[in-house]
């Protein structure tokens, strides 16, 4: 029988949410600076339909209506991010005050509509301002972060009640600088090294602000910690997973417990070094309040003795969604049974979770709309399941936010790739509520 949300405990948070990049538009308006993302949408190749965030879903100007539909959804909270350069266009130095307007006003929206805002800080929008100086290269990025993040906590915290410092810092530093398949597009492991390191500095010290400033509220980081499955029950495959878990997770998850950087991961590149200084570990190991965590799929791991890291990542035969991800909702409870065997009693929190898939809007001869997505509604329904599952194990899962609340600009796959709930037709910008919308809200009434 599935989950009803009567299964939970009574102050089990349930949201959805989203991101400014993917979803504001609005690129230069109101003295916005440009992002990383608007100068990398400008390469060719970078985006597979050829898309920009310029127009995105235009939610600048109409989190009206999406606030509407976020309140008739009935979820408790809603997770968005700010966008770094449209507070600080330059990355560092002057404030724009019609940027900490709007989301002054976004917030005030949600809290009249009884939906409680939880602000991600970084998003993956670094001001190009700095990218031209290095970005997060550059020591002093993680520096000019811990300034804009205390903008932030002076203007909201009054607010806003809980705080997430980065979003998937593994993505900002792979994708961006190892594989350069992400914005700014650099593929060099020594600057990958660099921007693993530098972002997690940066959120050391916007904590270390956070706790220096006395705000009220919470504080944590999100993660998209991979725990791959080994391919076989064969020593080498095991032990080809568990390395796996270095660069997935343990580089991003062990500095923040105190636990440093795994030395064996360290010990597959000796050509490269991370730029350490004194005191760092420590202000990253700040004490966190929760950790979030962004899933979606768990992948294979076989033994590969070519590898520096000796694994690669296998092909399977379970069933897949738009994006090629294998569907692998037990892999959920196995990723959260490990992240509480690592961090003790730190609560959780599933950040994201959701799936892509092709579907079409269905428009009847009245003009009526739908769009019918059944697997989206089995995949959080099974997800869901494995929530309660964790919650009834002792596990101290805390909450669950669907990704995304509506269809968006989804990073290099442009506008190729539809994660919402609700529907955006990006021709004429109108949003339909899918029927896996419909599920969540009769899930959350229940």
């Amino acid at each position: 029988m599935s989950s009803l949300r009567i299964d939970f405990p009574v102050d089990f948070v349930f949201g959805a949410a989203a991101a400014s990049f993917q979803i504001e538009g609005a690129k230069s308006e109101d003295g916005k600076g440009l992002s990383i993302w608007d100068t990398f949408c400008d390469q060719p190749e970078a985006i597979s339909d050829k898309s920009t965030g310029e127009t995105a879903c235009d939610h600048y100007h109409r989190y009206p209506e999406d606030i509407k539909l976020l309140k008739e959804l009935g979820i408790d909270s809603y997770r968005l991010s700010v966008s770094w350069p449209r507070i600080i266009p330059g990355g560092d130095g002057e404030v724009n005050k019609k940027g900490l307007a709007f989301y002054s006003k976004l917030i005030d929206a949600l809290l009249a509509a009884g939906i409680s805002p939880i602000i991600t800080l970084y998003h993956w929008d670094l001001p190009q301002k700095l990218e031209d100086e290095g970005g997060w290269v550059n020591r002093q990025t993680a520096y000019a972060f811990a300034k804009f993040a205390e903008i932030c906590f002076k203007t909201f915290s009054d607010r806003i009640t809980s705080w997430i410092t980065l979003n998937e810092p593994f993505c900002s530093a792979y994708l961006g600088y190892g594989i350069g398949i992400h914005a700014p597009g650099i593929s060099n492991m020594q600057s990958m090294f660099n921007a693993v390191h530098h972002l997690n500095l940066a959120h050391g010290l916007a904590l270390g602000a956070f706790r220096k400033g006395k705000y009220s509220g919470k504080i944590g980081t999100t993660l998209n910690l991979g725990l791959p499955k080994p391919a076989s029950d064969a020593p080498e495959d095991i032990l080809a997973a568990d390395r796996a878990a270095d660069n997935q997770s343990r580089m991003y998850l062990h500095p923040l417990l105190g636990k440093g950087y795994p030395k064996r991961y360290l010990e597959a590149y000796p050509e490269v070094q991370l730029p350490i200084k004194d005191g760092d570990m420590k202000c990253i190991a700040g004490k966190l309040d929760f950790l979030g965590i962004n899933y979606y799929s768990e992948s294979t791991a076989a033994f590969n003795q070519e590898h520096p890291e000796q694994y690669r990542i296998v092909e399977t035969d379970y069933p897949k969604t738009a994006m090629g991800w294998d569907i692998t909702p037990d892999g959920l409870f196995r990723l959260l049974e490990w992240t509480h065997s690592e961090c003790g009693n730190l609560p959780l929190i599933i950040t994201e979770n959701g799936s892509a898939w092709n579907e079409t809007l269905l428009i009847t001869k009245n003009g009526e709309k739908s769009v019918n997505d059944p697997n989206r509604i089995a995949y959080l329904q099974n997800h869901l399941d494995i929530c309660k599952k964790a919650v009834q194990a002792g596990i101290p899962l805390k909450g669950y936010f669907a990704w995304s609340f509506i269809d968006n600009f989804e990073w290099a796959h442009g506008y190729t790739k539809r994660f919402g709930l609700i529907y955006c037709d990006f021709e004429n910008l109108e949003r339909t509520p899918k029927s896996s919308y419909y599920y969540y809200q009769k899930f959350l009434l229940s």
